[in-house]
């Protein structure tokens, strides 16, 4: 008898499924399993989702990627090396620890050198694989593409970090809010850059022995971020300069209260080799998880330049060095306190707003939008694959007039 009745309820939510996923999503579903055409020219793509068909949809967006991500990866990712517009990022891997419920971690530690013969990096590059060991997680140290001053901050590196990532959510069973970067010498250099222009990929990081350059702290608002360096390593004046950027992280925090978290450790008696003690900057980094979400974002425009960061958007023409965007969210409403661009592109979601609800935008005391945000299969795909990064698909979108 039992067995009849749950057959009787298997069929009976056989019919209602439809009604109850919406046959938007069971076209979905149908075409993902022989994908014909182009996603955004079906019906089902554009159509307006509930928040129930939104998390299904969204669950098919995302194995749609991971299988995508996995055939384009297959072969360079096989071989531990990751390569984008003829440039190769070669990687050392070493696994530690079981894997936790939520996924693994993962470490990304960049190597030391810099404008030096191709031995001298490479020798960087073999001390830096068996230089740290986190308690778990995935840790992997590449060897960058270049022999510059430069090589760990150059144009180009952002897209092989963004792949390394996906290959390694995809075949390492890494979450993808447990990345954590860390980097000594040169390596710290490109701490000191990466950190802040892809603050939204990385769950914390941590610099050793760098050299800061021109770059700006304010885009790590959301990014806990620690500070190594040897109080005599006074080569280009990098103890000075650390010394100078901890009181800048103070006064971000202080201005700011409950971000830009932050450690800052200038060890005595050390110069540029700090004898391991920066092996702590792990565990503390571990503590943290990214929120793709932040509530407020500051971004700056650095040297490289990025048309994304978190939830937004900039347009590709207008992006300079310098240029910032400050926004943060109140309840369904959006404030965008600057922008440097005349229109910005603002993605959302059920976690960050209440999508059932009429969303406002106000920039400078002008409401600049002001009504319902639809939410559809085609949003979610095309955010996901313009971002390469599973928490940033999102469902629904505004785009906004600002100057």
């Amino acid at each position: 008898m039992k067995n009849k009745k749950n057959a009787l309820w298997a069929l009976l939510l056989m019919f209602l499924m439809p009604s109850i996923v919406g046959a938007q999503v069971v076209d979905f579903e149908k075409w993902a399993k022989n994908p014909s055409g182009e996603l955004v020219e079906q019906d089902f793509a554009v159509a307006a989702l509930d928040k129930v068909e939104c998390e299904r949809a969204a669950e098919i967006v995302d194995s749609l990627w991971m299988k995508e991500t996995a055939k384009r990866l297959y072969r360079t990712w096989g071989n531990m090396t990751i390569s984008h517009d003829s440039i190769k990022l070669s990687c050392a891997v070493r696994t530690f620890g079981m894997i936790p419920k939520d996924g693994r971690s993962l470490y990304i530690s960049m190597h030391g050198g810099g404008n030096c013969p191709k031995e001298v990096n490479d020798e960087q590059w073999v001390n830096q694989i068996y230089l740290y060991e986190p308690k778990e997680g995935v840790y992997i140290a590449p060897r960058a593409p270049w022999n510059t001053s430069d090589l760990w901050h150059r144009k180009g590196l952002d897209e092989l970090l963004e792949d390394l990532i996906a290959a390694c959510v995809v075949y390492e069973g890494v979450n993808p809010n447990k990345v954590y970067l860390m980097g000594y010498s040169a390596g710290g250099d490109g701490v000191w850059r990466l950190a802040p222009r892809m603050a939204d990929k990385w769950a914390a990081a941590s610099m050793m022995a760098g050299h800061p350059g021109e770059t700006s702290q304010v885009n790590l608002m959301n990014l806990p971020y620690m500070i190594w360096m040897g109080e005599h390593d006074h080569y280009y004046d990098r103890n000075i300069l650390a010394k100078e950027k901890a009181v800048v992280m103070d006064s971000l925090s202080n201005a700011n209260p409950g971000k830009y978290i932050h450690q800052s450790n200038i060890v005595p008696d050390k110069g540029h080799w700090m004898d391991r003690v920066d092996t702590l900057a792990l565990e503390w980094m571990s503590q943290y998880r990214r929120n793709p979400y932040p509530k407020k974002v500051v971004w700056r425009q650095e040297v490289v330049l990025r048309e994304n960061f978190y939830w937004l958007e900039a347009p590709a023409d207008e992006i300079v060095h310098g240029k910032c965007v400050v926004a943060s969210i109140d309840g369904n409403t959006i404030n965008i306190e600057q922008c440097d661009y005349s229109k910005l592109t603002i993605y959302i979601n059920d976690r960050m707003l209440d999508l059932d609800k009429k969303v406002k935008v106000v920039c400078n005391g002008k409401k600049l939008f002001n009504k319902k945000v639809q939410r559809t299969i085609a949003t979610l795909h095309k955010s996901l694959a313009k971002r390469n990064d599973r928490s940033y698909a999102f469902p629904a979108m505004i785009e906004v007039e600002v100057k």
